[in-house]
Formats: structure tokens, C-alpha cells, sequence
């Protein structure tokens, strides 16, 4: 593979190579535009509010607000279109063969994701999945996590005429969570009328005209499906570069706690792709920035930030009104979470963290 080398490091400027645009590594590229040289290597044209997604796909119009050009945010820093396919010292190589130098890296590569390129097409990737939906009468679901759960929600509260049916193989919904804010959940979705099979799972490849079998041996019917099962982390790459020995078991990258990688003095991992347990992305972030203008700056490393994760916070929306929310002191469901997070989903929130109005003109 043609190799090309882009403009050599300038002595007065240090620069910072971000690989991934999702919501960590947007931030932090927006954070530290106007204090370092900043190349942010991503293989789309935006970023997108991921926990917003369910939403836009009953209501393509929602999308509008959460999907977001890098370019709207980004005004003094270069976006590379493209992924990372190596790494060694200070040098990062992309897969069109460029080869970028940095001062500082941050892997934020998060969960491996197959979307579109550009916003145009994934706005219109929301629209057909808001027509399939339309168009059907039933509704399969595969997997009860908070994907498949935050989607039966929408389902049902804006289609209640629809027949949904969830299949999860563990044998609670929500496992990341406690047993009682699962059985919340669960007993919210069959007050909708929701179906919902535990410690099954369903083969999509052998449906056959609509009809779903079961490991359990039931047999489903449903117009549509959606696979909502968790994603794989963006690291198998990792596995060919000097990072290699960082990855955990699980393939994700052990940080200290100033989130660099371990043993590593100028590169940070942030967001799903580290080893932290209970992780906040946007809150990886900011410390990230932080440690990094301090370096920059020259101050001793000992008055670093460090990341410490919070307590066990957790909610899960249901529909537009309610939500079921996991406290230090409590597990609550309704409308009381629902205001919390449900109605606007923390949108207006985080476009305004990206510098952006909450709303659209």
C-alpha cells in the first residue's frame, strides 16, 4: 500500500491525533481546537447521539437534532475521513495510506458500527427503518438490553396497535443493571403488551416468510426484525500495533487513572473502548482534555486529573414519558425518571456541551 507522509510537527504546536468520532472523541476534538493541532480521524462525516438513535427511528425528524456534521463543531481542526489501521511511535497510518504524526494520540474508536458515510445517507437510513416500521403489523426484537428495550419502548408508545415481540437469551432483561430495575422494565413492557421470551435466543438467518423459530421452540410471527444485540469493541486492529499488549481479554485498553494507556506517557484511550468499568463517555473526555492542555503546558504530572467512575447511576427510557432509573438509593420507574431523560433524551444538553444551539432554526 502507497504510503503518504502529511506536513512534518511544528515546534510550537503540538498536535493531537484523535482516532473516532463518536460522542467521546467529538467532544474532546472540540475541546482542544483551539489549543492544539487537531486531526481528527474518523470514517464518517459526523457524529451522532447515540443513546438518541431509538428514537429517530419512529421519528426520522428527531434525527435532525443528533446527527451532527463534524464540521458544525469542528472550525479549527482537520478531519480525516477515513480509519486507523496502525500505530507505531508517534505515528498513526490511516487505511488511504497517509501516515500522520502526533505529540499526543487518543484512541476513542468505541464499538465496531457499520453506517453510512456521510449525514444525508444515515438520515435516510432513519427514514426507511420509520417506514419499515410503519408498514408492519409485528415487530421482532432480538436482544434485552437497553438497545432492544429502549426500542420496544418507542415501538409501543407511539405504534400501540403494533403486536412487538422481545426475545432476550439471558434470563433477566437489562443485566447490566440490578434485578430490580430489570423486573421494573419488564413488567412496564407487558403492561404495553409487549411479548417478551427470556433465556431464548432466535436465528434470523433461518426465518422463512416472516416466521421466527425459537431455541425454545416457539415459533414467532412478525413483518420485520430488528437485532439489537451488543456490538463488538473497535480494537481487533489494536492487536498488529505497539498497543497490542495493552488490550485486556475482553479487548478493550487498559488505562491509568489519568486514562492513558498503561505505561504510555502521551496516549489516552477514551470512551467504550477502555477497561474502566461504568464508564461516562463525555466524562472521559473532559478529564482527557484536561491532562492533555496540562501537558502541553508543561505542568508536572502529578497534577493530573484523574477519572474516577461515579456511582451506579442508570436510566433507561421507555417511550417519550417514562423511564425506569437505577439510583444509589432507590430503583424508580415512570414518569418521574421519564423527566429526566426521556422527553428530549439529553439532546438539547449535549448539543449545547458541543457548542451548538439545542434546538434547530
Amino acid at each position: 500500500m502507497a504510503t503518504e507522509e502529511l506536513p512534518p510537527l511544528a515546534s510550537d504546536i503540538k498536535r493531537v491525533v484523535i482516532l473516532g468520532g463518536g460522542i467521546a472523541g467529538s467532544l474532546l476534538a472540540k475541546s482542544l481546537q483551539f489549543r492544539a493541532d487537531i486531526f481528527l480521524v474518523d470514517p464518517k462525516e459526523y457524529f451522532e447521539i447515540p443513546w438518541a438513535s431509538l428514537r429517530a427511528m419512529v421519528e426520522p425528524s428527531f434525527a435532525e437534532r443528533t446527527v451532527i456534521n463534524h464540521s458544525d463543531y469542528l472550525t479549527n481542526g482537520l478531519l480525516v475521513v477515513s480509519t486507523a489501521v496502525n500505530i507505531r511511535d508517534n505515528e498513526v497510518l490511516t487505511s488511504s495510506g497517509r501516515w500522520i504524526a502526533y505529540d499526543y494520540l487518543v484512541i476513542a474508536t468505541g464499538h465496531s458500527d457499520h453506517v453510512p458515510k456521510t449525514r444525508t445517507e444515515r438520515l435516510n437510513q432513519y427514514q426507511a427503518e420509520s417506514e419499515k416500521i410503519k408498514s408492519a403489523n409485528s415487530i421482532l426484537i432480538v436482544g434485552g438490553g437497553p438497545t432492544g428495550v429502549e426500542l420496544a419502548g418507542e415501538i409501543v408508545v407511539d405504534f400501540p396497535e403494533k403486536k412487538v415481540t422481545l426475545v432476550h437469551r439471558g434470563s433477566r432483561l437489562l443485566e447490566f443493571i440490578g434485578a430490580k430495575a430489570s423486573k421494573k422494565a419488564l413488567d412496564w413492557l407487558t403492561s404495553k403488551k409487549v411479548e417478551v421470551l427470556l433465556n431464548q435466543s432466535v436465528d434470523i438467518n433461518t426465518a422463512s416468510d416472516g416466521t421466527y423459530q425459537t431455541s425454545g421452540g416457539e415459533t414467532i410471527i412478525a413483518d420485520c426484525h430488528f437485532v439489537c444485540t451488543g456490538k463488538p469493541i473497535g480494537s481487533s486492529w489494536l492487536k498488529d500495533t505497539i498497543l497490542k499488549d495493552n488490550l485486556n481479554g475482553h479487548g478493550k485498553l487498559v488505562v491509568d487513572d489519568n486514562l492513558r494507556v498503561r505505561g504510555l506517557k502521551n496516549v489516552f484511550a477514551i470512551g467504550d473502548i477502555t477497561a474502566i468499568p461504568g464508564y461516562l463517555a463525555q466524562r472521559h473526555a473532559v478529564v482527557a482534555a484536561r491532562n492533555i492542555k496540562m501537558l502541553m503546558s508543561g505542568e508536572k504530572e502529578t497534577k493530573l486529573a484523574t477519572y474516577k467512575p461515579g456511582s451506579a447511576i442508570a436510566i433507561v427510557s421507555l417511550g417519550r414519558r417514562d423511564a425506569v432509573a437505577q439510583l444509589p438509593f432507590a430503583t424508580i420507574c415512570g414518569c418521574i425518571p421519564g423527566m429526566i431523560k426521556s422527553r428530549d433524551l439529553f439532546v438539547g444538553k449535549t448539543r449545547k456541551q458541543m457548542g451548538l444551539k439545542p434546538t434547530l432554526t
